[in-house]
């Protein structure tokens, strides 16, 4: 007979391991960096490394999963701050700045996915890398357009600056990383004519 009510929920005991890979992962990625190997992941979680490629065929799939939550909170940030009035444009695109390179600062070693992620359609992480860079897109028009920032501020350029400082912040301070952020954004500022 087939169940005709949709795809089946996971049993309990996999959602309880899929559970425990995250908590572990978290705990890993944070101490050790998205490098860190996924058998000690699977062995603190107390499964084996064939459960952890069950539920995660992938680091970056792993990965994916972990930054879910985290993801949908930044792009609704985003979201609301590309939506905002064009005189906050430039606070606007500077929160934006702010808030992914804190973001993409939880892991040694995540600015450099999110960085390979974006031109990579085949990563589980594109679709999100790309909705950053979207996002950025947004808010540098609405900037450009209110001539708070110069012509030739592009998305690219932001997100290359946004993952330099969040590598900074792990590998140096978040002071040096918040000052190089601020010396950036006074860059792309218009000057007045």
């Amino acid at each position: 007979m087939v169940n005709s009510t949709g795809p089946r929920r996971p049993r309990a005991d996999a959602r309880r391991n899929a559970e425990r890979l995250l908590a572990e992962a978290e705990t890993v990625f944070r101490e050790h960096g998205v490098d860190a190997p996924l058998e000690h992941i699977a062995r603190r979680a107390g499964v084996a490394i064939g459960t952890l490629y069950g539920h995660f065929p992938n680091r970056r799939s792993l990965l994916g999963a972990l930054l879910r939550e985290r993801n949908d909170r930044l792009f609704a940030l985003g979201d609301r701050l590309a939506d905002g009035p064009d005189a906050e444009a430039d606070a606007a695109l500077a929160s934006w700045i702010h808030a992914v390179v804190e973001h993409a600062a939880a892991y040694q070693g995540l600015a450099g996915v999110l960085a390979d992620g974006v031109d990579d359609t085949a990563s589980e992480l594109h679709a999100s890398c790309a909705r950053m860079l979207a996002i950025g897109e947004r808010l540098i028009a609405r900037a450009r357009a209110s001539g708070a920032i110069r012509p030739e501020v592009h998305g690219k350029d932001v997100f290359a600056l946004m993952n330099a400082a969040a590598w900074l912040r792990r590998h140096g301070s978040a002071e040096q990383a918040d000052r190089l952020v601020a010396f950036t954004v006074t860059g792309m500022r218009a000057t007045p004519a």
